[in-house]
């Protein structure tokens, strides 16, 4: 039997939001500290395909930097995007049709790295198999919101939280 997990590892601030209005990001500096990264690094050993969204993509390459997902197959979700590049792959097919056939493929975890758009369709079509969200200590006060309304409610239960001296808190949740 497979075990591949499709995982939604994100941070959102104490208000609920990813971004602010235009993008900044900048609120999640306030939890920056020297050789902490919250077990990303551990938890990116666990995946092997990354899938995000195109405005999550472009804010990506605006960072310019390299691209942190080299090296693992990467599926951006777009309509108007098609083909491929020496990074990812422009995906236009349907979300669940292609969760479906990296399920159905040989490989480790599947992270969903963003954004608001592809989570909402992801959770509707309850594509989503675990669900690690960073709590930031900061109100942006409006912004991008993770969770956007429009879908069925569902049960989740707690598999992990961890609390540390920056304030972040991690919570890792399975449907149920």
């Amino acid at each position: 039997m497979n075990t591949r997990s499709v995982v939604l590892y994100i941070a959102m601030s104490a208000d609920g939001y990813i971004a602010k209005a235009n993008g900044d990001l900048s609120f999640l500096s306030v939890v920056e500290q020297p050789g902490e990264d919250y077990g990303y690094a551990a938890f990116t050993k666990t995946v092997d395909t990354v899938i995000m969204g195109r405005k999550t993509y472009e804010k990506v390459l605006s960072f310019g930097i390299e691209f942190p997902h080299k090296g693992r197959a990467c599926y951006i979700m777009t309509r108007t995007l098609k083909g491929q590049n020496d990074y990812v792959t422009f995906c236009n097919k349907d979300i669940a049709e292609l969760i479906a056939e990296l399920k159905a493929q040989p490989g480790n975890n599947i992270f969903i790295d963003g954004g608001a758009e592809l989570v909402h369709e992801m959770i509707q079509k309850k594509l989503i198999d675990k669900y690690i969200i960073s709590v930031i200590p900061y109100f942006t006060g409006g912004g991008i919101r993770l969770f956007k309304e429009g879908f069925d409610e569902m049960k989740l239960t707690l598999t992990s939280c961890q609390s540390f001296a920056s304030g972040l808190v991690q919570l890792e949740y399975v449907p149920t």
